[in-house]
């Protein structure tokens, strides 16, 4: 009976939070059992770069399309789709670092279909979450981003000492296929009926698509003719959508280059074995996973309790989060104990985010009827920034392993982490300047 009265619509949010831990095991895992296969071959620090980058190549190609695949068939079966996908991939998948070729095709296909994930996620949240529960539960969804990638890094490490770096595929494989089975037994679309004043504001089923000659009800009880046209022009024009996508792709700069390069810096910038050091080398990850929540709950009371406006909230927690996050990345090479640098990684990665309850939350403020496309317009611009910041941070070390020898020196990895801290001020800025918490796209 208790579990009967359960609400549907936390048991969603709780699956897409299962969701994104299960995507970022992947991603961590990858990156560790690739850098352990890679530099038993001799691979160097440039071609690394460009095969832990190939991810993004795909990812970025199916952000938009999967932005409008869920929202004309429904997030619900794009997101299945998705998932069958990738773990299907990740099974078949053999890791040899000189197989060149087949690495490339099966990680692009692993981004292009993971690419779909994150626009379904927002466009069934859209459905499903009223606004007043919006930012804790998109930072809840998101948060297991963090925690997927810090159990990665806790657990993967071992994971390929013991059993080998082919190993950690098959477990992901594995994690995938239990998690599709229990969103296709447990996942629905929302009835209008559930939530009434959801719809009301924008979501429920009216984020679904509707065939031009539709009719839907408006305020004074009357019919309109609306057709389901999507306003591609005024999104990509619009300053508020620019603000979130800088943002992103900051965000995402950062993440990615600190996820792919950070097992590299700690084996040969600090010269620490991962499995040596325990429990310690996921507290970046777990930070990001608390300080995410924290976000979302502080930007809903400082909302719903009216002490700020849904504007000042996501400009002040975006702010917050990218000032402090830029101050630690740039601090990063100073430290050379793991205990400095574990503590300058967590706090920019906990800072950066506690930041998503500012931009990363916006886009279903300013238009929650195209949660789901904004989402793919703004993380193809992540998708770059994973594109761009791994590939340039290979190049980047390589370069400065002809200049100083090894890597062990912190002037090799000065570059590497100042970008993203400069980054992160001037997208800040541009967020104060042009983002807004109202409602722009009906």
């Amino acid at each position: 009976m208790s579990l009967m009265k359960f609400p549907k619509r936390y048991l969603i949010v709780i699956l897409t939070f299962i969701s994104t831990c299960v995507c970022y095991i992947e991603r961590v895992g990858f990156s560790i059992a690739y850098t352990v296969a890679a530099d038993a071959a001799g691979v160097n620090q440039s071609s690394k770069g460009t095969i832990l980058s190939v991810f993004y190549y795909g990812y970025a190609c199916s952000q938009v399309p999967g932005g409008w695949a869920a929202q004309k068939i429904g997030g619900r079966k794009v997101l299945l789709l998705s998932f069958v996908l990738w773990s299907s991939t990740c099974f078949l998948l053999p890791l040899d670092p000189n197989r060149v070729f087949m690495l490339v095709v099966a990680r692009l296909l692993v981004g292009v279909s993971q690419g779909f994930i994150f626009p379904s996620i927002h466009t069934v949240l859209a459905q499903w979450v009223p606004p007043h529960e919006r930012s804790r539960s998109v930072s809840l969804t998101t948060s297991g981003m963090y925690l997927g990638a810090a159990m990665g890094m806790l657990l993967l490490p071992s994971l390929v000492k013991y059993q080998g770096p082919e190993s950690v595929f098959l477990a992901e494989a594995a994690l995938g296929g239990m998690w599709s089975l229990l969103w296709f037994k447990y996942a629905s679309d929302a009835p209008r009926s559930e939530l009434p004043k959801a719809t009301a504001a924008g979501f429920g089923e009216s984020v679904l698509p509707m065939r031009s000659t539709q009719k839907i009800k408006v305020e004074n009880g009357g019919n309109s003719a609306k057709a389901a046209k999507i306003p591609w022009k005024r999104i990509l024009v619009s300053l508020p959508v620019w603000a979130i996508v800088v943002n992103n792709f900051t965000f995402h700069y950062a993440l990615y280059v600190l996820m792919n390069w950070l097992p590299t810096y700690f084996e040969l910038g600090l010269r620490l074995s991962l499995q040596e050091m325990g429990s310690s080398k996921m507290m970046p990850y777990l930070n990001m996973f608390i300080f995410s929540n924290i976000g979302g709950v502080v930007a809903d009371h400082l909302i719903t309790k009216r002490i700020l406006s849904v504007t000042k909230t996501r400009k002040f927690l975006n702010t917050l989060g990218f000032i402090v996050a830029s101050l630690a990345l740039m601090a990063l090479p100073i430290f050379r104990t793991s205990g400095g640098a574990i503590f300058c990684s967590s706090v920019a990665l906990g800072f950066l985010a506690l930041g998503r309850a500012g931009f990363a939350v916006n886009h279903m403020d300013i238009a929650p009827r195209y949660a789901g496309i904004v989402m793919g317009v703004s993380n193809t611009a992540g998708t770059l920034a994973g594109i761009i910041g791994v590939d340039l941070t290979g190049q980047l070390l390589e370069a400065a392993k002809t200049n100083y020898e090894d890597l062990s020196s912190p002037e090799s990895w000065r570059a590497v982490f100042f970008i993203p801290g400069l980054l992160c001020v001037f997208s800040s800025f541009i967020f104060l300047l042009f983002s807004t918490g109202e409602r722009i796209f009906d």
